[in-house]
Formats: structure tokens, sequence, C-alpha cells
């Protein structure tokens, strides 16, 4: 089972984690990854793209000109896909771009983003992140003496205002609850704080 050291907020340490192996240890399926990168973001669209095909634009209701004898191409409207201020062919219209993903999958993809990270050395736990106040300096102060002062994710154990609220100031910083995870958030950040507390709760969820 893998080890991981435990980082106080001044990064020094303050002991050892072992890690379960059937979420942090197995070979990371990097098609399931991108399968949920690409749910994620589908998810995510508005889908209000819209555009009037040629039967919705106002005005072409003449024919410009007679078919025949005029030396020019035959036109039925002024408003066909060709012509200036015409309808657009196959009109984008306002749709739902989600989908569904297979719990298994989901899974897979989640313990294959914790694997994949830990293999890159790119995760850092730290025994408690926590502050008294509201203060953007201490949770800025606590990354960069862990070594995560870039794109950096936030795992907390518990919804703790005060550092969501410190941390939402941070270029690049994002924070989570276990369950609000997800494998864009994971494997967009440079390296995945986790608070110690957490360790049990995502083993739980996803061992």
């Amino acid at each position: 089972m893998p080890n991981i050291e435990v980082l106080d907020m001044a990064g020094n340490k303050v002991g050892d984690v072992e890690l379960a192996e059937s979420v942090f240890g197995i070979e990371p399926n990097t098609v399931v990854m991108h399968q949920m990168v690409v749910n994620y973001l589908a998810n995510n669209r508005q889908g209000t793209q819209s555009a009037l095909t040629r039967a919705e634009v106002r005005g072409g209701g003449r024919k410009p000109w007679k078919q025949k004898g005029t030396g020019h191409a035959r036109q039925g409207s002024t408003r066909a896909p060709q012509w200036t201020h015409g309808g657009v062919v196959f009109a984008p219209k306002p749709r739902s771009y989600r989908f569904t993903v297979n719990k298994k999958v989901k899974r897979l993809a989640m313990k294959s983003a914790f694997s994949s990270k830990l293999q890159d050395s790119q995760i850092v736990v730290v025994d408690n992140v926590a502050t008294e106040n509201y203060s953007t300096k201490t949770i800025a102060a606590m990354l960069k003496a862990v070594g995560a002062d870039k794109k950096a994710l936030i795992v907390l154990d518990s919804n703790d205002t005060k550092v969501v609220n410190s941390a939402r100031n941070i270029p690049g910083v994002k924070t989570a609850q276990v369950n609000t995870l997800n494998v864009y958030d994971i494997m967009n950040a440079d390296k995945l704080v986790i608070a110690k507390g957490a360790i049990s709760k995502i083993e739980e969820v996803y061992a």
C-alpha cells in the first residue's frame, strides 16, 4: 500500500499516512478519465446558441427577378443562404448537450485520477486545513509552504466556509469536498491538497 507524508500548514512533516491500493494504487485508465472530462464539460454547456433558418428570416417572399432572360442565375428568394441577410444552413438551435456515464465508469475514472496524481507526486496531504478568521493570506501561505502555490485543488473533509471563502480569491485555486469532486478539477490542478480527514472519506466512497 502506498505511503505519503503528512504535512502541517507550515510545510513541516508531522507523520505518514497509508493510502488504499484500490483507490490510489491502480493503473490509471486514460480512456475513462477522458470520457469523464468530456462529460463534465458537455454537461456545463448552456446550449443556448441559436440562428435563423431561411424559413425564419424576415422578408424574401418576392422572387427577385424573373426566371429566364436576365442572364442571372435563377433565384427564388433573397433570403436563401447564399444571399447577404439570408438564413443559415443547418442553423444551430437551443439544445441540451448532457449525457450520462455509467456509475462503474465514474468510479474507475475517479480512482484513475487519484492514482495518476499520486504517481506524478502531485498529491499533498495536510493534517488540518483550517483558519481562525477569513484570511486569504493564511491559505496562500499554506499553499506556498506545501509547494502548491500555482493551480491547486484543496479537498476538505467538511464544508469549512472560512477556508472556502479565504481560498476563492486566490487565482487558480479551487476547493471541494469529497462528495463534490470530479475528474476534470482533479486533472486540471497542478497539485491536489487533501486534508488528512478527507483521505478516509475518499477511501470509504471509492475503495
